[in-house]
């Protein structure tokens, strides 16, 4: 016993650890954040895999035309947006099934890119790491936060950004209005499915940057295999906030630490079962979706289209 508690206090201690943490769950946040702000406009978007995969597929391509991580990311905001317009469109004004078109539009990119990548063959690699100062000499958690790729940072704006276009604007106001009560939204003049559509689309924008970010700022190379269902565990992370910002950011943080404990543990020399461990994120999302999801309240629409007139 004193043993497994020492090697869990070797790797819980261990800086690479939350490093790792950091980078994994900060892939997973941009996904995220996107997903809160369409679940807030009652949908749940299932294509957020595929605009993962599409930012990282189209980042890596643009990287390896202009050798330019900053044109990589821009392009990768395009290869999201591009699923989030055909899963909004396709849901929100020809009224196809939400979840067939999600899970359409994921298996569409995974081909596409898969086909591409062979054809094309692109490099990348990884962006430069910046160190902020004095911050980034905090023990344990400063090298985590303060001491990773540039890309890593364009995070840190976007979690206020997100808050405030949510909570203090107009928009978000509709937003949140069009998720709860539709009928209601649409009696005031407020357009439910345009609303249900941009709010989707700034969901494919955060999961481009995700995507391009992976690539960019983490591995430093694509493979059609990188994002490997983080996207719905992406999804997970929001229920496990509860459909709130912070609780969405601890989901993903703490998503993030278990892909890490997989990572971390072979570098400090400790041997587990590879599968097992490959499983724990998907596990402890299954877990989390079962243990937590019901002591939340969602937004009453959602996943339940709009049709004026229909209640």
């Amino acid at each position: 016993m004193g043993g497994f508690l020492a090697a869990l206090w070797d790797i819980f201690s261990s800086p690479t650890m939350y490093g790792s943490a950091v980078r994994l769950g900060g892939f997973l946040a941009f996904a995220a954040l996107g997903e809160l702000v369409a679940e807030k406009a009652g949908t749940i978007n299932i294509s957020v895999e595929g605009s993962l995969l599409a930012g990282a597929f189209t980042g890596t391509v643009a990287f390896d035309m202009t050798n330019s991580t900053v044109l990589g990311l821009l392009a990768g905001i395009a290869g999201g947006l591009i699923v989030a317009l055909i899963q909004a469109n396709m849901s929100h004004r020809l009224t196809a099934d939400q979840f067939v078109v999600g899970l359409t539009a994921n298996v569409l990119v995974l081909g596409l890119a898969g086909f591409l990548n062979g054809i094309l063959d692109p490099m990348a690699r990884r962006a430069a790491v910046i160190e902020i100062p004095l911050l980034s000499d905090i023990p344990l958690i400063g090298p985590a936060l303060f001491g990773q790729t540039w890309p890593t940072y364009l995070l840190y704006p976007l979690i206020p950004l997100t808050w405030w276009l949510l909570y203090r604007t107009r928009w978000g106001l509709e937003v949140r209005a069009v998720g709860e009560n539709p009928q209601a939204a649409d009696v005031s003049g407020i357009d439910v499915n345009k609303r249900r559509r941009q709010a989707i689309c700034y969901g494919g924008v955060l999961a481009g940057i995700g995507g391009a970010f992976l690539v960019l700022g983490q591995v430093g190379t694509f493979d059609t295999g990188a994002v490997g269902g983080r996207g719905f565990i992406a999804i997970a992370a929001v229920y496990f906030g509860g459909w709130r910002l912070g609780g969405v950011l601890l989901g993903s943080f703490l998503f993030g630490l278990a892909d890490a404990f997989r990572l971390a543990l072979p570098v400090l020399g400790y041997q587990l079962n590879a599968q097992l461990l490959a499983a724990l994120p998907y596990v402890l999302t299954l877990v989390v979706m079962y243990a937590i999801t019901k002591q939340f309240r969602q937004p009453a629409a959602l996943s339940r289209p709009f049709i004026r007139g229909l209640r």
